[in-house]
């Protein structure tokens, strides 16, 4: 073996050993070793989820009552849904239409992560809204689901519920900032 070689493996020993010392020997981190997200900064980004659930909401009505005249025409969820995916590609937030009915129109709306399966519970049982405060990449994220009910005659018929009913929830997941 050269002598090139074997500093070579001499320093990545010493590397590894190094790493492994500082593996041990660091404090782990623990939920309250984590800095709470500035209160201010949860509260705008209360207000910024309370301003695009108007929005989308308000859109998807409109589209209903202006463009959706029969259960053969596409649904106005399918734009927001459309709408939610371009914010996501361009790194604004999340947003996903989340059923609650157990008879999903399309099975990408199954509640899929655990916050999602206790918004659908928490609306079943009433609820307007629930909210958590979470991460996603080490990053503070606030994850707010609000209640989407059957608001339209229409929205109902095509639904086969009742006008009011709890047809879903809408789940923002937007960063803290």
């Amino acid at each position: 073996m050269t002598l090139l070689r074997r500093i070579a493996l001499g320093l990545a020993g010493t590397a590894a050993l190094a790493a492994t010392v500082t593996l041990h020997t660091t404090a782990p981190t623990t939920a309250a070793d984590k800095k709470a997200p500035d209160k201010a900064a949860v509260e705008r980004t209360r207000e910024q989820i309370a301003m695009l659930d108007d929005l989308y909401k308000t859109a998807v009505v409109g589209i209903t009552q202006l463009y959706v005249n029969q259960q053969a025409d596409k649904p106005a969820a399918l734009a927001a849904k459309a709408v939610f995916d371009a914010m996501k590609k361009k790194g604004w937030h999340n947003a996903r239409l989340v059923d609650a009915s157990g008879d999903p129109k399309n099975d990408e709306n199954v509640a899929k992560t655990d916050f999602e399966k206790k918004a659908v519970k928490a609306m079943k049982d009433g609820k307007k809204s629930l909210e958590e405060i979470g991460e996603v990449d080490g990053k503070p994220v606030l994850r707010t689901a609000t209640l989407v009910p059957a608001v339209l005659k229409s929205c109902a018929k095509c639904h086969g519920v009742e006008e009011g009913a709890v047809l879903g929830t809408i789940v923002y997941e937007l960063p803290i900032k």
